[in-house]
């Protein structure tokens, strides 16, 4: 029989259950806070953004969450998603490493954002919310609550940051095509944009202003929530059938991982990923290294600093206990627009500062040879998000060449790159640059820290 190179569960195997980590972490993470007070907030602050199910599974303290079946029904069109075994990247690096890659880039938009986008869609039409507002950075996840609320009936509208909307059209028109209003970031519809704006005319605006625009339109609308693509507990939360069905799928293969690697911006891929193996490692089943990748350009976990700050540029939320650059930071217009956010998740920022992850900043030209090199070779244009943990799944199969072990090394490939072409087209002129971010620059945005 010829080698295996894709390992694929049936429908009767979609995991039913997401798992939450939080049971069984050492300590739990820190409240969110009321800025005013600096109480931990209640339900009764997060009403106004989000239905009381959502609510509900962002503090619980379950370690499994059923997953309703209307949910699994639109999860059916997708999932299970392949693991592939990369045979040919292996070839070409002359590695004794074995690479595996989770491919979430086979849903309807084309990467792993449905997997909440679904839930969040469902649970909001279920309280009877008619419209939900968002904001996206590539305009994955834009696109994957475009889709959600065409499935359950919902009005959607997102804020797409400028450097995205204008870089990447066709996710303006994906967005569109599935009945979403779409508006640049920053713009003259809320109070923050106008502000940014009357500040620096030219802003290629940050997912933190995009936010703080969703969530202002969301607060003055009886019948509209806020959802949000990544960063909190419940969106985590939601991601975790990608690791849950990559545990199924690594005993098809027998083989169990010794690196796990994913590309980090608020953490819902890598989170989605690594918490079910991080509960199989907590609890002595296996060991492996589990690292994020973070674009340098904005390097909120191996340059950030662990402290509460607002997840948005206007200070309109609950301050967050988390791995920040500071909320007025703005990084530069990269590629990955997906992961140009100035904080990281929460729990993961406190997973991190119990020791149990490693992170690591790559630069977006060493990220873009690896997504070409992966092309060229597993047939896959990777979405540049992907590209950072692709680099690094690059350079730990090279350490093995050269130590002559034989790792087993999983990532989580969350996207293709269909329409992110242009950005590929940039690298293969040579139009690529480093943004590494100057110590200056982080010490001024820090600097403001509430």
């Amino acid at each position: 029989m010829a080698e295996r190179t894709k390992y694929i569960l049936d429908e009767a195997d979609l995991p039913t259950r997401w798992y939450n980590v939080i049971p069984d972490l050492p300590e739990p993470p820190p409240p969110p806070l009321h800025p005013g007070t600096r109480e931990p907030v209640g339900p009764e602050d997060l009403a106004p953004l989000f239905p009381q199910a959502l609510i509900a599974q962002e503090v619980t303290t379950e370690r499994y969450v059923d997953i309703p079946e209307e949910v699994l029904d639109v999860y059916r069109l997708w999932r299970p998603s392949p693991l592939f075994r990369a045979r040919r990247l292996e070839k070409a690096l002359g590695t004794p490493a074995r690479i595996y890659y989770k491919y979430e880039g086979v849903s309807p938009v084309g990467s792993h954002k449905p997997n909440t986008a679904v839930p969040q869609a469902f649970y909001n039409a279920a309280e009877g919310v008619t419209r939900l507002t968002t904001e996206t950075g590539a305009g994955q996840w834009g696109s994957a609550l475009a889709f959600a609320c065409a499935t359950f009936g919902l009005e959607c509208e997102v804020w797409q940051v400028r450097a995205s909307y204008d870089q990447k059209p066709y996710r303006k028109l994906m967005m569109e095509t599935f009945g979403a209003t779409v508006h640049p970031s920053p713009s003259e519809l809320t109070a923050s944009g106008r502000a940014i704006l009357a500040a620096d005319p030219g802003s290629t605006g940050s997912l933190g202003i995009a936010i703080s625009e969703a969530v202002e339109q969301a607060a003055q609308a009886e019948d509209t929530r806020y959802a949000l693509g990544s960063v909190l507990n419940h969106v985590l939360l939601h991601q975790t059938i990608i690791g849950e069905e990559a545990l199924k799928q690594f005993e098809l293969a027998g083989d169990t991982p010794d690196v796990l690697v994913g590309c980090t911006g608020g953490g819902s891929n890598f989170g989605g990923l690594a918490f079910p193996f991080l509960r199989e490692k907590l609890a002595g089943r296996m060991d492996p290294v589990i690292r994020a990748v973070e674009p340098a350009a904005c390097p909120s976990l191996t340059r950030g600093k662990y402290a509460y700050d607002f997840g948005d540029t206007a200070g309109l939320t609950p301050l967050l206990k988390m791995h920040t650059l500071g909320h007025g930071f703005i990084p530069d217009p990269i590629h990955a627009g997906g992961l140009r956010y100035h904080g990281m998740s929460p729990l993961i920022s406190h997973i991190y500062e119990l020791g149990l992850i490693d992170a690591i900043a790559i630069g977006q030209e060493a990220c873009f040879a690896a997504g070409v090199r992966f092309a060229r070779t597993e047939g896959i244009i990777p979405a540049p998000e992907p590209t950072h943990a692709l680099a690094a799944c690059i350079q730990e199969a090279l350490r093995c060449k050269e130590t002559g072990e034989e790792k087993v090394i999983l990532t989580a490939l969350c996207g293709h790159a269909h329409l992110d072409l242009p950005a590929y087209g940039a690298y293969l002129a040579g139009d690529i640059v480093d943004n590494a971010l100057p110590d200056e620059a982080l010490e001024k945005s820090l600097a403001g820290l509430p």
